[in-house]
């Protein structure tokens, strides 16, 4: 294995968040994207041109990004976020969104490689 592979394994974590308002979903997204690289993101289509979104995807890279500390923005209801990759990856974002919102843990699958965690967001 090389040591530029070394340094870049298990940063990417996929964040799904569901059951929210598109509203929701932007703020816990804007709080992840100021803290870590955001990577890809799926946006909802517009009004009228599409089915209704209700889950709203991204990937960051914990590994990049610019570290700046948010205030939390206020939720209008809570949220359901998956998190899926590496087992450092996924407990740092969880650490991220734990100083900024009230978390409860849902579920949490372990693979061999990568881990999901389900959570629940909540206004403070």
């Amino acid at each position: 294995m090389s040591d530029v592979y070394d340094l870049h394994i298990d940063t990417d974590v996929n964040v799904q968040l569901s059951d929210c308002r598109q509203e929701d979903a932007r703020a816990v997204f804007g709080v992840l994207d100021h803290y870590y690289l955001l990577e890809d993101a799926e946006t909802p289509s517009p009004a009228g041109t599409g089915p209704v979104t209700t889950v709203w995807m991204a990937t960051f890279d914990t590994a990049g990004g610019s570290r700046e500390e948010v205030a939390p923005p206020a939720l209008a209801g809570k949220v359901v976020a998956t998190l899926t990759g590496g087992y450092h990856a996924v407990g740092e974002v969880e650490k991220v969104l734990a100083a900024g919102f009230d978390i409860e843990s849902l579920q949490a699958v372990s693979g061999d490689q990568e881990t999901e965690a389900r959570l629940l967001l909540a206004p403070r």
